[in-house]
């Protein structure tokens, strides 16, 4: 995907990616302070229409972007993504700044610690520059964002306020989550690029807990060179975090860069659901495939996955039933009807049919990762049935979402495909676990053969 950037005057530091912001600033091309002020300029001027935050503190941005600059011209270390601003998710848990997981019943909450991501993203040199838009705890309730494309329309969710922001050009970067398709989703219907990491490749403390077994941090970036720059600094095993993987630093950055040795294979998987997509989605993904020729073949999942949306359900709403018990318990009048009903069908879960559900991940991984030790580098489907829908009483549906995420997958959101209408239609690529260096890669080819028809 190209960026912005390479188009960008020092008048239009909003439109920097954050890789280019970060050299920029380094080359002492500009300062942070002039790009936080960008950043905060192009937030007042679209945040009525797209409200992507809940929560901001521009002089607190600005007094850390000057603490950044007055670093550099020191001669002190800096980090990779030095004087750069960030978005947050609601949901993560970051110091003196309200954290309320998008709900009345946590109004006014202010963690005493970052969480991790926050950590690992302050040591680079980043700028939390606020806290976006959450949907009730992270599920299906909608925040107040609308869609920066058609503010009829819903951004999807539940990272809502991360993606607009992105696609608003509020913020070069931001953090969301995914328990099913919570930054998939939101990407494609904001026309930015977003990922889902292998699970255990970015700690998840200090992020609100709603099922162990399927959270995963959320990526949101207007460059695949972003999106391996944000995997370069959060990746690595944090001892808070015991689902983080023992494995050594990985060269996302020089690998997504690289040119893949033979032009990458991938498996169209429709998945039993391709029926719920919407016609102009049918029409497109065909015209993808015809134009992707022998390097696409299309592929049925076995018998035995169609159960894979069945099994994250039950998953999925047993545990969130166990970690919003205390919410259950001291507020179930206040929280939505729908999250009210998920939590209800979580508490009747039976142990057999969770431990049924959970048991049954690694042989359906086992079947999908036989396709890239076959003959393919990426699956390729759909991210969503269509372009977002209208109306903010809804996110959208996560189904093309739900194995990978099941799974602890790496997929990406590529904003390639439009509606007749000019609507965003994203399209996913997964990969295998740990796979994320080179998923980066293939998107990387996928953008660029986009660019030159």
């Amino acid at each position: 995907m190209s960026s912005k950037g390479a188009r960008t005057r020092v008048t239009d530091l909003h439109l920097l990616s954050a890789a280019e912001a970060a050299r920029w600033i380094e080359s002492g091309r500009i300062s942070s302070e002039q790009l936080v002020s960008a950043c905060l300029a192009q937030i007042r001027a679209r945040e009525d229409q797209v409200r992507a935050w809940t929560f901001l503190d521009p002089e607190h941005a600005l007094g850390a972007a000057r603490a950044a600059d007055a670093r550099r011209g020191l001669g002190a270390p800096t980090g990779p993504l030095h004087g750069v601003p960030v978005g947050l998710k609601d949901i993560i848990d970051t110091r003196g700044m309200p954290t309320e997981h998008g709900s009345v019943l946590h109004a006014g909450r202010v963690p005493l610690a970052d969480a991790s991501v926050v950590t690992r993203l302050v040591a680079a040199g980043a700028i939390p520059l606020g806290k976006t838009v959450t949907t009730e705890f992270a599920v299906f309730g909608p925040g107040r964002t609308t869609n920066p494309h058609d503010g009829a329309r819903t951004p999807g969710g539940s990272s809502s306020g991360s993606a607009a922001a992105v696609a608003a050009d509020m913020v070069p970067i931001a953090l969301g989550s995914q328990t099913n398709g919570s930054t998939i989703r939101p990407a494609a219907f904001c026309g930015v690029l977003g990922l889902k990491p292998t699970r255990g490749l970015i700690s998840r403390h200090g992020l609100l807990t709603l099922s162990p077994t399927l959270d995963h941090v959320g990526l949101f970036a207007r460059s695949i060179e972003d999106l391996a720059l944000l995997l370069q600094v959060l990746s690595g095993p944090d001892a808070a975090d015991p689902a983080t993987l023992p494995v050594a630093q990985l060269p996302f950055q020089s690998v997504a860069a690289s040119e893949p040795p033979v032009p990458p294979r991938f498996a169209f998987i429709k998945t039993p659901h391709f029926e719920r997509a919407e016609p102009e989605t049918h029409a497109a993904f065909a015209e993808l495939c015809q134009r992707l020729g022998e390097q696409v073949e299309e592929i049925e999942l076995l018998p035995f996955a169609e159960s894979a949306w069945h099994w994250h359900q039950t998953i999925m709403e047993a545990e969130m039933a166990l970690q919003l018990e205390p919410e259950w318990r001291s507020g179930s009048a206040q929280l939505s009807a729908t999250l009210r009903q998920q939590l209800e069908r979580g508490r009747q879960i039976t142990a057999l049919d969770y431990q049924r559900a959970l048991s049954s991940i690694e042989p359906l991984y086992a079947g999908l990762a036989e396709l890239f030790e076959q003959r393919y580098d990426a699956i390729l489907t759909p991210a969503a049935p269509g372009a977002a829908p209208l109306g903010l009483h809804s996110t959208g549906d996560p189904v093309f979402c739900t194995p990978w995420t099941l799974c602890g997958m790496p997929a990406i959101s590529l904003p390639l495909l439009e509606t007749p209408a000019g609507l965003p239609l994203g399209v996913q690529l997964v990969g295998p676990r740990s796979g994320d260096a080179r998923l980066l890669r293939t998107a990387r080819w996928l953008c660029a053969r986009f660019a030159e028809a």
